[in-house]
């Protein structure tokens, strides 16, 4: 399915054709990457618990995003409010606003089902760009502290600083709408 399209840009539907060349352009660019990620997401969607999105630049794969509809997972589990998951662009295709525009299909899609929308972020330097992203966009802490893996960190507890250490953010859509 489409979601959009514009002269450089098709948003649509992950296919398996897709996950494997970011999974091949991933290892490439040096990520700890597997296909089973991506066989998971299409899965899910089939399932009807997830969208899941590709941006093709150009005729190439340069981007995923997925949105869980009554995720199960994080700070707002199972409270009817869909999640945006596993997101990115390959560092090639980067700098090009893919992802402005997966986010914003992302955002569109979620406020189908509700007004808030919620994700969770790395908090390693990786996340970086994603972290500033998200708070330019409008998100904010759901103020439940720091997660490690499913679970909010208790204070002064030990966590290692790997990609399992987030920190949920959440953004009111309807403000958005207002505007």
């Amino acid at each position: 399915m489409k979601y959009f399209e514009d002269e450089e840009v098709l948003i649509r539907t992950l296919s398996l054709k897709d996950a494997e060349i970011i999974t091949r352009e991933e290892i490439a660019q040096g990520w700890d990457a597997s296909i089973e990620k991506y066989k998971n997401r299409i899965r899910d969607e089939e399932e009807g618990k997830a969208i899941a999105l590709v941006a093709i630049y150009k005729g190439q794969p340069a981007g995923y995003i997925n949105v869980y509809i009554n995720s199960e997972w994080g700070a707002f589990a199972h409270q009817g409010l869909c999640e945006i998951v596993d997101f990115g662009v390959l560092e090639k295709y980067r700098c090009r606003g893919i992802g402005s525009k997966l986010m914003d299909t992302a955002e569109k899609l979620a406020g189908n089902y509700n007004n808030k929308v919620y994700l969770g972020v790395g908090l390693h330097s990786g996340y970086g760009s994603a972290q500033k992203m998200y708070i330019k966009r409008g998100y904010v802490p759901d103020g439940s502290g720091v997660w490690y893996g499913e679970g909010v960190c208790e204070p002064y507890a030990s966590c290692v600083n790997d990609d399992d250490l987030v920190l949920y953010l959440w953004k009111d859509l309807q403000e958005e709408k207002e505007v």
